[in-house]
């Protein structure tokens, strides 16, 4: 259900400090694309890896993409650095610390195990040096977060049964199951087994749909996946009738405007459809991707989106910032209390 709680006009020069400023949810990003290339080139000298880049300027101007596959390469090769619990760590808990400097609460965080155990990384280093830095910033700075075990859709559906085997040891350190990679050509019917198996176990559901795949895509990401939110969505625009069924049922999308546009899902931010998608009651979310390769974390996604969509307004922050609470895993509770926290936020700019 939409909040009707009416925020008082907040002058335009006020918009962008309350941007930064109020409580949100981030359910969109993958660890593994929050690695910033000073990281990789610290963690290629720690573990002896050879970068095929001289430099960490040489490595950064690669990262110019055209589509989705074209930064799949080079996010895979980023991952290559990655063989200890303690780069897991490490890793983890500098996304976190940018979390907990964008005023982000709850981080419901997605992780790609396949990417590592085909490499020969134990699933058990990934999860334990995830989790470790999980707790750990809770502890120390207050943040909410969790872990997603996605599945690479480009590989074979019996590959993913496997991981989330190998995985269920470790069941207590994840909430969820997520769907992610090339999107088109792999649609989401390919995986029904897996998703009923997480479902078995009690685990939440999501997965990528309607990047830059067809709303059919999401269609058979809730009907026969039967996942819980649409991550990206923004295809979604072309169906009428999903686009009511979204609205209707509350279905989160977990968009992320920066990674739209560096992938070309939209010529620039000024052409996105986040408006569209808001007006048309969707809960729509605003999140970072892959924030090291797209350029941007969470508060840097939403400066830039409202700086780029003048018909973007306080009421919309509002209810960006609202949607993702609402639509985290979190307990009720503290979602009521982060609800409150942005609340207030809104009536004291």
């Amino acid at each position: 259900m939409t909040n009707a709680f009416q925020v008082p006009h907040i002058a335009a020069a006020q918009l962008p400090a309350l941007l930064q400023r109020m409580p949100k949810a981030e359910l969109h990003i993958h660890i593994e694309g929050s690695l910033e290339p000073e990281m990789i080139f610290a963690l290629a000298e720690r573990n002896g890896v050879t970068l095929p880049y001289d430099s960490v300027d040489a490595l950064r101007r690669a990262y110019e993409f055209t589509d989705l596959q074209s930064f799949l390469d080079i996010y895979y090769a980023g991952a290559s650095v990655l063989l200890t619990e303690q780069d897991f760590y490490d890793m983890a808990r500098a996304y976190l610390d940018r979390a907990v400097a964008d005023n982000v609460v709850r981080a419901e965080i997605f992780f790609d195990p396949q990417t590592h155990t085909e490499r020969g990384v134990s699933i058990e280093t990934v999860i334990n040096g995830l989790h470790r830095a999980c707790v750990d910033a809770e502890r120390e700075q207050g943040i909410s977060s969790a872990l997603i075990l996605c599945f690479l859709r480009h590989l074979s559906e019996e590959a993913a049964l496997d991981t989330l085997e190998a995985a269920l040891p470790f069941r207590d350190k994840f909430l969820g199951v997520g769907l992610d990679s090339s999107e088109v050509g792999h649609p989401p019917e390919k995986f029904a087994r897996v998703f009923d198996r997480a479902r078995a176990l009690y685990l939440h559901l999501v997965a990528h749909a309607g990047e830059e795949g067809p709303p059919a895509y999401i269609w058979s990401a809730l009907d026969t996946l039967g996942v819980e939110r649409i991550d990206h969505g923004v295809q979604a625009v072309h169906d009428a009738a999903l686009m009511q069924r979204l609205a209707r049922e509350r279905i989160a999308l977990t968009v992320c405007p920066l990674s739209n546009e560096k992938l070309c899902v939209f010529p620039s931010l000024a052409d996105h459809n986040i408006k569209e998608l808001l007006d048309a009651g969707l809960a729509v979310t605003v999140n970072s991707d892959d924030p090291a390769y797209f350029g941007g974390y969470v508060n840097q996604n939403f400066t830039r989106l409202f700086e780029a969509v003048p018909e973007l307004n306080a009421q919309d922050a509002y209810q960006l910032a609202l949607n993702s609470i609402e639509a985290s895993f979190a307990s009720s509770a503290d979602k009521q209390r982060w609800s409150e926290q942005l609340r207030a936020c809104f009536t004291a700019p």
